[in-house]
């Protein structure tokens, strides 16, 4: 890998070369290493444009790391990744893509994730996006995360995009069985003349399931972005999504919401939030001798954190 490439890898997945245990490392379009271990087996797709990962029923908090690099403009791929997590498993799945443009062409990352989880497997799973690059071509990446959850599975997602990303649309659609729980932190940063689209789609059809989103977002300059949360109520269970957005200088940002009930024991909730930095905040951080933009960004550090 060269230099800005192994840089990427340690932003996004807090790796500088081939972890221990289970891997897949793609750069530039293809796989430069691959691990698989008893517990967790690793399959390419036959196009080469993805993979299987299968973890093997009644697995004990073990890891994967599955980062993406661009280091090139003009590279645009589409990769498919499906994980199948057996019965009782328990994993940390760290995934993450960081594009750099060197140049005028874009570079483009399209990834779709599909997520099976069997009765009362555990996953939590680790998504950083990173652009760099001092070139004109756009740095876009478009996310779409599906996750089906069997009875009494649990889903943990602690995704962030923490800046360079020029265009993206994320995208999580998630069906939840009897007693299954899916938490979902997001954070998100923008600026400049950069677009991000977030959409929730949530379909809760078993008794006893929940449903957690918080998504804590920045947009700075002239930024836009829009926050779209669905959520279907089909049993006794419980649902809530929350966006909290501070918004500065040019930007916009758009919170929708849809929530639909069909059960009398669907309890379903929204709330958004979206407004500027508070005045007493900055002023107290400036009477500790920082500036104005030291004190935002320190607010926005710890906003994100």
């Amino acid at each position: 890998m060269k230099q800005i490439e192994k840089e990427l890898l340690k932003t996004v997945a807090g790796i500088e070369e081939a972890p221990e245990g289970a891997y897949n490392i793609r750069v530039d379009g293809k796989s430069i290493g691959r691990r698989s271990t008893g517990a967790i087996d690793i399959v390419p797709r036959d196009d080469g444009n993805g993979l299987s990962l299968h973890v093997a029923p009644g697995t004990v908090r073990d890891h994967v790391h599955i980062p993406v690099v661009i280091g090139e403009s003009g590279i645009e791929e589409r990769v498919i990744n499906d994980f199948y997590i057996g019965e009782g498993a328990e994993i940390t799945i760290v995934a993450g893509c960081g594009i750099h443009t060197g140049g005028a062409e874009s570079s483009r990352h399209d990834g779709i994730h599909s997520f099976y989880l069997e009765k009362n497997a555990r996953v939590t799973y680790e998504e950083k996006h990173y652009g760099t690059g001092e070139g004109t071509g756009a740095r876009i990446l478009n996310p779409i995360t599906n996750v089906y959850l069997k009875e009494n599975s649990f889903m943990k997602m602690d995704t962030a995009q923490i800046g360079g990303v020029d265009s993206t649309r994320r995208v999580t659609y998630a069906e939840l069985g009897p007693g299954a729980n899916l938490q979902v932190r997001e954070k998100l940063l923008t600026q400049g003349s950069q677009t991000a689209e977030t959409v929730f789609e949530l379909l809760l059809t078993g008794d006893g399931c929940k449903a957690h989103i918080v998504s804590r977002s920045v947009a700075k300059e002239n930024s836009v972005q829009t926050f779209l949360s669905k959520m279907d109520g089909k049993s006794a269970c419980s649902g809530r999504t929350e966006c909290d957005a501070i918004i500065m200088d040019n930007a916009v940002v758009k919170a929708i919401p849809e929530i639909t009930a069909a059960h009398v024991d669907a309890s379903l909730v929204h709330e958004a939030a979206i407004g500027r930095i508070a005045g007493e905040q900055l002023t107290k951080l400036m009477t500790l001798g920082l500036t104005q933009s030291e004190a935002e960004a320190q607010i926005i550090k710890g906003f994100l954190k």
